[in-house]
C-alpha cells in the first residue's frame, strides 16, 4: 500500500459539486492498493499514520500524534500512486483491481475508527474535488 499524508488544517472532497467529507484538523490521506497487499499490511499502514508524531507539542517540537490534537482523517482513493511513468502517458497497471482494493480502501478506515478517529472519505472511483490547506506544509510518503 502507498499512502500520501498531509497534515491539514482543513481538507474536503466534493463529489458533483456536493461535499462528501470535510474535516478541520488532522490528515489528508491519499491511499492506494497494491496487487499485491493484504489485510495485515492495512492494518500495519492504519496503525502508523494514527500514530504518525507531527503535529506541534508547546514547544514547537512536532512531538504529538492525531488523538493529541483531537484531530480527524480524510481518505481518498488514489489509484494513480502506482502510476508507471517510465513515459510521458503514465500506465496504471500496477494498481489493485477494484475487488482487492474496495475491501482494503474500506478496511484502513474501519482500522482507523476502531482508534477511535472521526473519518471522512470520497468515493471510490469517483471523479473527486480534493481541496487541502496544507499545515506546515507536513507532507510524507507511505510504502508498505
Amino acid at each position: 500500500m502507498r499512502a500520501v499524508v498531509t497534515r491539514v488544517s482543513s481538507a474536503s472532497v466534493t463529489i458533483d459539486a456536493v461535499v462528501e467529507g470535510a474535516i478541520e484538523t488532522g490528515f489528508l490521506v491519499l491511499l492506494g492498493v497494491g496487487p499485491d497487499d493484504t489485510p495485515e499490511v492495512c492494518d500495519k499502514l492504519a496503525e502508523k499514520i494514527c500514530n504518525l508524531r507531527v503535529f506541534e507539542d508547546e514547544n514547537g517540537k512536532m512531538n504529538l500524534n492525531l488523538e493529541q490534537v483531537g484531530g480527524s482523517l480524510l481518505v481518498v482513493s488514489q489509484f494513480t500512486l502506482y502510476a508507471d511513468t517510465s513515459s510521458r502517458r503514465p500506465g496504471f497497471s500496477g494498481a489493485a483491481k477494484p475487488d482487492l482494493a474496495i475491501p482494503l480502501y474500506e478496511r484502513f478506515m474501519d482500522k482507523c475508527r476502531e482508534r477511535g478517529f472521526a473519518v471522512e472519505h470520497g468515493r471510490f472511483g469517483a471523479d473527486m474535488k480534493v481541496a487541502s490547506v496544507n499545515d506546515g506544509p507536513v507532507t510524507i510518503l507511505f510504502e508498505m
